[in-house]
């Protein structure tokens, strides 16, 4: 009795198609790829935009103590605007990028999409009221500064798990795990030194998401 066995690695389902519709699946097939690469194409940027934002503004903060940077110091004041120019800038960046992930498609992936890209600005806005109102009641400028950073260290965190949960982007999970640990842990090493660790871990993190995800986007082309 002769038997007869698939080639490794073919489907036995395309197998049993005929000719004209095995192509018209393949066809779907990368179709429904280029779909996939093009929602998570904004997803490398987004690491990169705050990775340079976290890495540049927090080294900045650091270097404004006194007791902080012990190569060079900056003025609290052109310190203190860069990093909210930087901040600002990548939330809005994030807003916008993120409401474009699914853009296109109609029914609840653009509505996930659209929410997604909004979260941004409205936690960003929460957040920073959060913090003036503890400020008007009575915390310090030193308190101040350890809970912004870990303040944004959540919120960011917290929105890229949601965005893993949404989009199924292991990336995405790791980076939120990392800076809620991250935003968890630096209030212990105090002011200046939570600047530092935000600086390294936190900004670090994100450029080397933003260059694995860039590379795994490129070889799925």
């Amino acid at each position: 009795m002769n038997h007869t066995t698939e080639p490794e690695g073919d489907d036995p389902f395309d197998a049993a198609l005929p000719a004209d519709a095995a192509a018209t699946l393949s066809l779907l097939q990368e179709q429904q790829r280029k779909v996939d690469r093009a929602s998570l194409a904004p997803i490398p940027w987004l690491y990169a935009i705050w990775g340079v934002a976290w890495l540049v503004g927090f080294i900045l903060l650091w270097s404004s103590w006194p007791d902080g940077n012990p190569w060079f110091q900056v003025d609290g004041v052109i310190a203190g605007w860069v990093f909210a120019v930087l901040t600002v800038g990548s939330i809005v960046a994030s807003a916008v990028l993120g409401s474009r992930v699914n853009r296109g498609v109609r029914g609840a992936s653009e509505f996930q999409g659209i929410v997604y890209g909004v979260s941004w600005s409205v936690c960003g806005v929460a957040f920073a009221f959060v913090g003036v109102g503890l400020i008007y009641n009575g915390m310090s400028d030193e308190l101040a500064s350890v809970y912004f950073p870990s303040a944004y260290a959540l919120m960011v965190g917290t929105l890229y798990i949601a965005g893993a949960a949404l989009w199924r982007s292991i990336s995405q999970l790791v980076v939120g795990v990392v800076l809620l640990a991250v935003g968890a842990v630096s209030p212990f090493a105090g002011q200046p030194g939570n600047n530092l660790v935000m600086s390294l871990a936190g900004g670090g993190a994100f450029l080397v998401a933003a260059i694995v995800m860039a590379l795994q986007l490129r070889k799925t082309r």
